[in-house]
């Protein structure tokens, strides 16, 4: 994917800022005579995708962030850590405390889909999903993998972050949406297979009209108000022992960008749009319009920043661009035969 090195870059300035306030907070308690060190200066953290100078929107081209050294973390740095997991189809940075993603980012256009006819699949196939299986993946350390156990009987769905409709463009690429750390615990009949489902579809299908589709999957825990007043966040955990954590809702963040015109090809008309939408059985016919969140508050619950101000700015929302409707197929009976023979057993 694009600009895997630059969203690469970006996780590690996160981890400088974490290691510089920490080191900060310690010095300020700190009654002793504090031997001479020098500071460094910690440098904002950009967002993922920022605008072009000819309004597109881009991944940006690198990032330059400095530590500073502390003696507190001579023995090494205790985190969070997000391991960023660089695929063929996606990039997803995964948390090791929820053991699910803490988000999925993907570049959707009509050749990464397999539906263009000028850049065939590699090898001149295209992945199959009956192909893959679902997999633990071991790039990750044992102590904070999701396991295959963990979402037997669980009542849960192993819900794609990534679908692997969004990649069709070899098997390589439709295996890796299948490996653990591109999954999360989702309500299955009803949301899964259904809306989520139907959300996934209208995602692809905006490839129909612009040249280039940016799609970030965020899991979220939102807190509710009690009866006693009082706002909690309440969540399940799932496995035995308890192992991966139940998000409580999904966004889906789009930015769609086009040619503003066919005399501007180098002028990008930008649309963006989130989406916020409850882990729970959803009608068919909800409005795919009643789940409209602002970004802003989609980065702020998640602790991301997605797009920069200008890119922000620059804007228009998607459903002022693009017919906000998804259409309801019921995918899960088109696999249902398909997938009888790979029915969840107990993990060997």
């Amino acid at each position: 994917m694009p600009g895997a090195k630059a969203i690469h870059a970006a996780c590690f300035a996160v981890g400088a800022v974490v290691g510089g306030g920490i080191a900060t907070l310690v010095s300020a308690r700190s009654t002793r005579p504090a031997p001479s060190t020098t500071t460094a200066v910690v440098p904002t953290v950009p967002p993922i995708v920022e605008v072009g100078p000819s309004g597109d929107a881009r991944f940006p081209s690198g990032v330059v962030s400095t530590a500073l050294v502390s003696p507190v973390l001579k023995y090494g740095h205790p985190g969070p850590i997000p391991d960023l997991l660089v695929r063929k189809a996606y990039t997803a940075a995964y948390d090791r405390r929820l053991r699910h993603p803490a988000w999925t980012a993907e570049h959707l256009t009509l050749a990464s889909l397999g539906k263009s006819s000028l850049v065939p699949p590699s090898n001149g196939e295209s992945g199959d999903r009956m192909k893959s299986n679902f997999t633990e993946d071991t790039s990750l350390p044992g102590l904070f993998r999701a396991k295959l156990q963990d979402y037997f009987r669980s009542g849960y769905d192993r819900g794609h972050m990534v679908p692997a409709a969004d990649a069709k463009i070899s098997q390589d690429a439709m295996d890796e949406t299948f490996l653990l750390s591109n999954i999360a615990p989702q309500v299955g009949d009803g949301f899964n297979r259904h809306y989520w489902a139907y959300v996934e579809d209208w995602c692809r299908r905006l490839t129909g009209t612009f040249s280039d589709v940016y799609v970030f999957t965020i899991p979220l825990y939102i807190s509710h108000k009690d009866p006693d007043g009082k706002w909690r966040v309440n969540y399940e955990v799932i496995g035995s022992p308890p192992n991966v954590s139940v998000p409580t809702h999904f966004a889906k963040v789009v930015l769609a960008s086009r040619p503003s015109s066919p005399k501007t090809p180098d002028v990008h008309e930008i649309s963006t749009g989130a989406f916020v939408l409850p882990n729970a059985i959803i009608p068919d016919e909800a409005s795919l319009e009643s789940f409209v969140t602002p970004i802003e508050a989609v980065e702020r619950a998640a602790g991301l920043t997605l797009f920069s101000d200008a890119v922000k700015s620059a804007s228009k929302h998607i459903c002022q661009t693009s017919k906000c409707q998804v259409i309801v197929r019921r995918f899960d009976e088109e696999r249902k035969r398909q997938d009888l023979r790979r029915t969840i057993s107990a993990p060997k």
